[in-house]
């Protein structure tokens, strides 16, 4: 396995759409994997896509944390999920509003909103059909991941932009979200991981 450097915003590689692989069996893609996961153990992340690797293609591994899951959300799968040529549908109109980094804009973190549920689906490197429902963190996840899918960053779905903070600034963010939540109006996710 070999680490693999991650392309960071500005890199035209994370604007272009990603197109589908052909054949999620081939040696390659295992490859590709296997050096993504490596890439993000390292990097401490919890979700990375091809593209941030530099390679365009429709490939995306993840890993939910159970103890950063949500008390009330069903369990993630356990470990790791590597898919490839994913693809969601929301649920429901139900959105929700959290703190999102990302491996490829290293030191900022913002409020994204996202689906709060949704179906995804994909298939594994070993050429198994993936069918899951999510909600939470690992909602959240799925979805940031296949952004990058399409060539799209976390900055470009954040309404308010003034909730983009340096990730050492980030505890006055989440007390003033909390001074809000109080109040009955802020965000739901609370801190996210990068991806």
């Amino acid at each position: 396995m070999t680490l693999l450097k991650i392309a960071r915003m500005g890199h035209p590689v994370l604007r272009r759409p990603a197109p589908a692989v052909a054949d999620p069996r081939d040696p390659d893609v295992a490859r590709l994997v296997a050096d993504m996961v490596e890439t993000m153990a390292d990097a401490d992340g919890i979700g990375l896509a091809a593209p941030q690797v530099h390679v365009g293609r429709r490939v995306i591994v993840f890993r939910v944390p159970a103890e950063r899951a949500e008390a009330d959300e069903p369990e993630p799968p356990a470990g790791l999920t590597a898919l490839v040529n994913p693809e969601i549908e929301p649920l429901d109109d139900e959105i929700a509003l959290g703190l999102e980094g990302c491996l490829s804009i290293p030191g900022l973190r913002g409020i994204v909103p996202r689906h709060a549920r949704i179906r995804y689906r994909g298939t594994t490197p070993e050429g198994a059909a993936v069918e899951r429902e999510a909600e939470g963190l690992h909602a959240r996840v799925v979805q940031h991941e296949i952004d990058h899918l399409d060539g799209i960053l976390f900055l470009d779905r954040m309404p308010d932009l003034t909730t983009l903070v340096f990730e050492s600034e980030v505890h006055h963010l989440l007390d003033e979200m909390e001074d809000e939540d109080e109040a009955g109006d802020g965000a739901e996710d609370g801190e996210g991981g990068r991806r």
